[in-house]
């Protein structure tokens, strides 16, 4: 029998991709956990299209305790839960700040609070590279201090984290991995599965891929006159399968006991710094297509360059980026276009 995992938010961008790579190692049977209001169900579909397998799907709000805990022992027993479902907008974040707050604590806590009742003993924790601010040092690694939170999302994450390290501190047989990932982008290599973005994207890859087809008129690059290579702002893009199987590779490490405390941390990143104008260079020359974009005046609150070491992932989980740039901008063409089909064939 298959160790059974619980992904909350199933259904959406990181966790369908997850659950695809729960199923391609062969090791996990998955189950998802996602209402839906920011995802659709007929991704559980898509996942069947691509793996063979028709996934579980609870349509349960994790921030309701009563539902959420009576699918848990609906599902027991559970050897781990990978916990996505949060918010993840940061100018909404910035508007709705309330929001934010009860949805992605109340949904922790309800899982932490699950974890004890129901004694699942593996959580994975799904934060992110925001949580460190403005740096100021380059590669960040696991030890550069958080700085000021530039939004309350990442301020919900830098919550969570502490949340989850109090939690473990009380509860030694608990086992966690928190796992702080930069900018994820690309879809399934197969372009059927892909994030479903909303009319305005705020990410670059869903603008870029909106602006080939038609959806955008055109794309704004935001400032060229950093003190970066080319002018234009540097990120650390990963593709989000990398992401997906670096969650795979962490229960791994948790259920093989290679961890050395109860709460362990890894950055997830390429390490490599890619700018907006070589994002855009790329996308031309792998998929054909010249993009309409303007050069913009720089956008408050974004910082030159930000990218990760990521060698403590490397050595500790045995993780490496298995995908490029051009696979990046490929998938996303590939997911864009199969988005445009699937409409017209309604």
């Amino acid at each position: 029998m298959k160790p059974k995992i619980i992904v909350t938010g199933g259904t959406g961008y990181i966790g369908s991709h997850t659950i695809i790579e729960l199923i391609r190692s062969g090791e996990f049977e998955a189950v998802a956990v996602d209402n839906c209001v920011r995802s659709t169900p007929e991704t559980i579909g898509r996942i069947k299209e691509i793996t063979g397998i028709c996934v579980k799907h609870h349509a349960v709000d994790i921030c309701d305790k009563k539902a959420f805990f009576a699918m848990i022992e609906q599902e027991a027993p559970i050897a781990g839960i990978i916990h996505f479902a949060a918010y993840k907008c940061v100018p909404e974040s910035v508007e709705k700040p309330l929001m934010y707050y009860r949805n992605n604590l109340g949904s922790l806590e309800n899982v932490l609070e699950a974890c004890e009742k129901y004694h699942i003993p593996q959580l994975i924790f799904s934060s992110s590279a925001s949580v460190y601010g403005d740096v100021k040092e380059l590669p960040v690694t696991e030890a550069t201090p958080f700085g000021k939170p530039f939004c309350p999302y990442a301020h919900t994450k830098q919550i969570g984290e502490q949340m989850i390290h109090f939690f473990a501190e009380q509860h030694p047989d608990f086992q966690s991995v928190i796992l702080r990932y930069f900018n994820p982008v690309g879809n399934d290599m197969s372009g059927l599965n892909g994030e479903l973005s909303p009319d305005k994207p705020n990410n670059l890859m869903p603008i870029v891929t909106q602006v080939a087809i038609g959806k955008m008129k055109q794309l704004t690059v935001f400032g060229t006159d950093y003190d970066t290579r080319d002018g234009s702002c540097i990120r650390d893009y990963i593709h989000v399968c990398d992401i997906a199987d670096a969650h795979v590779k962490a229960l791994q490490f948790l259920m093989n006991g290679k961890n050395e405390s109860n709460c362990e941390t890894f950055n997830l990143g390429s390490g490599n710094g890619v700018s907006v104008l070589e994002i855009i260079d790329a996308f031309e020359k792998v998929n054909g297509i010249k993009l309409n974009y303007i050069i913009g005046g720089r956008r408050p609150g974004d910082v030159p360059a930000i990218y990760s070491n990521s060698g403590r992932a490397n050595e500790l989980l045995g993780w490496h980026c298995r995908y490029t740039i051009n696979d990046m901008v490929e998938s996303a063409w590939k997911w864009e276009q199969h988005l445009l089909k699937s409409k017209q064939a309604e």
